[in-house]
């Protein structure tokens, strides 16, 4: 896919994602890697407006080749990319029930959604929680870098979800599908929840894979 095509894609994604309630604002942001480095939502745009042609492209580096200012995200999205090399797409949202979840306490850092659903195993596995940091502390990105070698998605202390996937349309269904399982497991958190086994879960991952 072309870079003009990718533009395009990022300014699709994110007016769908705005329009049904995903992000509100000038909140969130997503990025798409290239041979050089990667295209990110500018910063202070919403996600409902993106003008393809304004989108920030960015090096490894995190300077600015072209486009408007990046997100002041933008260093999560590298860290991202740099941990996690097969994986082409990262999208981060401040999508409601994802960032309810994230300001829980007495959470399971290293598995805070439980496997609820056969979907959310599949598109979404494991989910880690970070501890707070403020937005655009450099540190977020170490922490989040050491994470994302073994978690694709990662929940942002009250902050909300970052997660990677090999294109753009798998890191936004996925995505989707993080916050939807937080719709339900709030729903359903007083309850007594029937979870997947590990061996269930097992044999979801070895499918999606093959």
């Amino acid at each position: 896919m072309s870079e003009g095509e990718l533009r395009e894609q990022i300014a699709e994604h994110g007016k769908s994602l705005f329009n049904r309630g995903y992000g509100v604002g000038t909140s969130g942001n997503m990025s798409v890697r290239l041979p050089d480095g990667m295209l990110i939502t500018p910063t202070n745009c919403s996600l409902g407006r993106i003008d393809p042609d304004r989108i920030s492209k960015v090096s490894w580096n995190g300077s600015l080749i072209a486009g408007d200012k990046p997100s002041k995200e933008a260093f999560l999205h590298l860290a991202m990319y740099r941990s996690r090399e097969t994986d082409d797409a990262v999208v981060h949202l401040h999508s409601t029930y994802s960032v309810a979840l994230s300001c829980l306490r007495d959470l399971d850092p290293e598995n805070v959604i439980p496997p609820m659903t056969a979907y959310f195993v599949m598109k979404v596995g494991r989910v880690f929680r970070v501890p707070y940091f403020p937005p655009g502390d450099p540190q977020l990105g170490n922490v989040v870098g050491k994470i994302a070698t073994q978690y694709r998605a990662v929940l942002l202390a009250n902050h909300g979800p970052i997660l990677s996937g090999s294109n753009l349309n798998s890191a936004v269904a996925a995505i989707e599908e993080m916050e939807e399982t937080a719709k339900l497991y709030l729903l359903l958190k007083d309850e007594e929840i029937s979870v997947l086994t590990r061996e269930q879960c097992q044999e979801l991952i070895e499918r999606s894979s093959s």
